[in-house]
């Protein structure tokens, strides 16, 4: 069991550093006016950080669920034609170079 109490108050305070090149990046948003502070500033980046990482996570559980499907499909003997999959993908990816240019 956790005790809160003494896990919070180590948590409480914390020294890091960022080095000079986030340093003057803080610095450059904190003269801009959109941060009041250098702790809004880390908690803003910690916050997307933390928004990324969930995101990653949802989309390997996604891959996983994929891959499960894919092999219960492959145990059942339900397969696709491997040089027409593959023909179909070069031909997708040609549309969507053309497509940009």
């Amino acid at each position: 069991m956790v005790d809160n109490c003494c896990y919070t108050s180590y948590f409480a305070r914390m020294n890091v550093n960022l080095g000079t090149v986030f340093d003057k990046f803080i610095a450059q948003l904190l003269k801009t006016g959109m941060y009041q502070s250098q702790s809004e500033v880390v908690r803003e980046g910690l916050r997307l950080l933390k928004e990324r990482e969930e995101l990653k996570n949802l989309r390997l559980s996604e891959l996983r669920k994929e891959i499960a499907i894919g092999s219960e499909q492959a145990d059942r003997g339900e397969f696709v034609d491997g040089v027409e999959t593959f023909a179909d993908i070069r031909r997708r990816s040609a549309k969507r170079k053309r497509a940009k240019g």
